[in-house]
This record gives C-alpha cells, sequence and structure tokens, in this order.
C-alpha cells in the first residue's frame, strides 16, 4: 500500500507529493518520507539534513534559494502548520523549462509536499500566521555555494498572492536574473 501520491508537475522533475492519511478514532498517522516510495520519485540520495522554519508574518516571503553543483540539493518541502505558496524556478540551464517556475500552495490541511530537484532555487510567501516548513535536503548547507534570485524579480514572473509584508535584509539584496544569467534568459 502506497502512503503517498506522486504528480508530476510542468516543470521536468518537479513532482507534488500527496500524503495519504490512515487514521481512526484516535487521529491518523501521515508519512512524511520513505526512501523506497519516493525513489521512484527521482529522490536517489540519502537525506543530508532536516530543517524547520516559522515564518510568523502573514505575507511574508523568504527566498529564491539553492546551491550551486557540486553541492546542488535536492529538497522535499511540506507545510507542517498554516498556509505557504510555495515556487520553485529552474535553474538548469539546457532545460526546456529553464527560468521557468511553478507555485504550489502547501499547507497543514492538504498535507501537500513539493519534491524539488537539483538545479532549482526554491521561496515561498507565507499566506497565514505562524507558518512552520519541514525540509529535507540531500544535501548539507554549504555556505561557499549557496546561490539566490530575487523573489520580486519581474523576469521571474511569480505572482505573490499578497502584499509583500517582509522579507528578510539578505533577501532583499539577492540579484536579479540579468544579473547572474546574462546572455541566458529567454
Amino acid at each position: 500500500m502506497s502512503r503517498f501520491t506522486v504528480i508530476d508537475l510542468p516543470l521536468a522533475g518537479l513532482k507534488l507529493v500527496e500524503r495519504q492519511n490512515h487514521g481512526d478514532s484516535r487521529g491518523f498517522l501521515s508519512r512524511m518520507f520513505c526512501a523506497d516510495e519516493l525513489g521512484a520519485a527521482g529522490w536517489l540520495k540519502p537525506i543530508a539534513q532536516i530543517n524547520l522554519t516559522m515564518t510568523a508574518k502573514k505575507g511574508a516571503i523568504r527566498g529564491m534559494h539553492f546551491q550551486h553543483p557540486p553541492h546542488a540539493e535536492m529538497k522535499l518541502v511540506s507545510c507542517v502548520r498554516g498556509a505557504v505558496l510555495d515556487v520553485a524556478v529552474d535553474l538548469r540551464a539546457g532545460s526546456p523549462t529553464f527560468l521557468k517556475s511553478h507555485a504550489q500552495e502547501l499547507s497543514a490541511e492538504n498535507r501537500r509536499a513539493l519534491l524539488i530537484p537539483e538545479g532549482f532555487a526554491h521561496g515561498f510567501q507565507a499566506l497565514t500566521t505562524d507558518c512552520e516548513l519541514l525540509y529535507l535536503h540531500s544535501m548539507p548547507y554549504i555556505a561557499g555555494s549557496e546561490g539566490a534570485l530575487h523573489a520580486q524579480d519581474p523576469a521571474l514572473g511569480i505572482a505573490w498572492p499578497l502584499e509583500i509584508a517582509e522579507m528578510s535584509e539578505r533577501d532583499q539584496k539577492h540579484p536579479y536574473l540579468t544579473d547572474q544569467f546574462a546572455g541566458l534568459t529567454p
């Protein structure tokens, strides 16, 4: 019996993972990760790091973060409290969806997750207060390999649904596409 439904999304390799709840009068069990089942969806490496974030303010944005090769990472992102608009941007040069984005609502209620392959930037906007996201990473964080895009870059075409209430000073300083991918933008 599968604990997940995995759905291919418009960007190659990006997957929506729907967790199946199994419960009774006491409550439920929802599997967060299974190497065997998610291996078929493309997660082939061990989990190197697990992070939990809390974003207090509705409308706050975090992102758009990634790691450069050889430290590029897969992420499995789940919202365990509240709701977010989770966004992935394809940064794989040569990909037919290079610099395209996909947005997906993740919430504690819908129990969905995004399986984000290597070569994607990731960020989100909190749709409620006190959002908590659980991240599983295939690689540890390496400060010297960190990269980012500016979440408000018009070239990304991300339609953030709420007025931006807050961004970190660091995220506000992330470069625009023209600064990083000159000559490669569509």
